[in-house]
């Protein structure tokens, strides 16, 4: 670790060290709001302290077990111990390292997922229906509730687009990697010859969380239309008018809301869902400008990227993005077990983070 990121991580425990001062000043026990911020940077920052104070720990046992060596009857001891301080010193070097990665405002929230039909007709419109079941499947295994906004069927099944909000603490930070082209290899159940066709569809995920950027929507740049919901006939949604549609005219995003059974409340789903896009929109955007040479790129960093190959003919996920990321378990993937394909994206993200980062000491 280089001096200038040694000195930042002194900086930051000195920090925990006073926000531990000011948690026990009466005047911000009485003001909840800064009280709650303070908490939050409290518990941040706790991971770093603990690990210096680790640190210290085994450089105090290196130190000792170096002394040891000079004494013949505990020479065979003091060998094994330094090796376990060494290997102890690096794996805690590597760790508080990681914890100098800026940290997304945006990882413990929700998002929407968004899967569309891309090249390949009833078959694309197929495989983003098997699309949205794996990542509803696996939110499941997470525990994260996941509520349908809209949805458009397939002709011959599946989806030509549909939309979702889940719910659930860390959602953004475990499937944020997952937004771009995903293309599909298989013999569709409408292919007569026992063909293989290459089919695709689109994936964008995006935070339902702020983060640290403040968007304000002006109502004049708003159009709100209204209409009948559809779904099965008799329901309440289908007998009155609903159903709302926004349109935010400077960017042409229009969002939709027709879950609800009141105006009221689809119009609060849709303005909380625009605001989320436009939020999307303006990261993307300063971190395309700040990051040309990014691998993984977050949110909808380039929708149109292909970034994974489903080849059901030989059971196998090829991850693009990540060399030799391919795994021969595709039946269990489709069925939500995507956590191998999740925390190996997590480790190269970490990985060219910390490369950023001392590159830049």
């Amino acid at each position: 670790m280089t001096p200038t990121l040694r000195r930042k991580l002194e900086a930051l425990a000195e920090r925990r060290e006073e926000i531990e001062r000011l948690l026990a000043d009466p005047a911000t026990v009485n003001d909840a709001a800064r009280y709650r911020a303070l908490m939050r940077e409290f518990s941040q920052l706790e991971p770093i302290a603990t690990g210096l104070a680790a640190e210290r720990q085994a450089r105090a046992d290196l130190t000792a077990a170096e002394a040891m060596r000079d004494d013949p009857e505990l020479a065979e001891l003091a060998e094994e111990e330094i090796v376990a301080a060494q290997a102890r010193l690096s794996e805690l070097d590597d760790a508080l390292m990681a914890q100098l990665i800026p940290k997304d405002a945006r990882d413990d929230g929700g998002i929407y997922l968004e899967v569309r039909a891309g090249t390949g007709g009833d078959e694309a419109a197929i495989f983003a229906g098997d699309l949205f079941r794996m990542y509803a499947r696996y939110a499941e295994r997470q525990g994260w509730k996941v509520e349908v906004e809209s949805a458009s069927p397939g002709e011959h099944g599946g989806f030509k687009e549909i939309i979702a909000r889940v719910d659930g603490r860390g959602a953004y930070s475990k499937l944020k990697f997952e937004s771009g082209t995903h293309r599909v290899q298989r013999v569709p159940e409408t292919e007569s010859q026992g063909r293989i066709h290459t089919s695709a569809a689109t994936v964008a995920i995006i935070a339902e969380e702020a983060g640290e950027i403040e968007i304000e929507i002006n109502p004049v740049d708003l159009r709100v239309d209204t209409f009948r919901s559809s779904g099965a006939g008799g329901q309440h949604v289908n007998k009155t008018d609903s159903a709302i549609r926004i349109t935010h005219l400077p960017s042409g995003v229009v969002v939709e809301s027709q879950t609800e059974r009141s105006q009221h409340a689809n119009r609060d789903k849709a303005m909380k869902r625009l605001k989320a896009m436009l939020l999307e929109a303006e990261t993307s955007r300063r971190e395309a400008a700040q990051a040309q040479e990014r691998k993984l790129q977050v949110g909808s960093g380039d929708r149109s990227q292909r970034i994974r190959t489903y080849n059901f003919p030989q059971g196998r996920i090829t991850d693009h993005r990540v060399e030799g990321l391919t795994l021969y378990d595709l039946p269990n993937i489709m069925e939500g077990g995507i956590d191998g394909l999740i925390e190996r994206l997590a480790r190269e993200h970490q990985a060219d983070e910390l490369a950023r980062l001392t590159a830049a000491a």
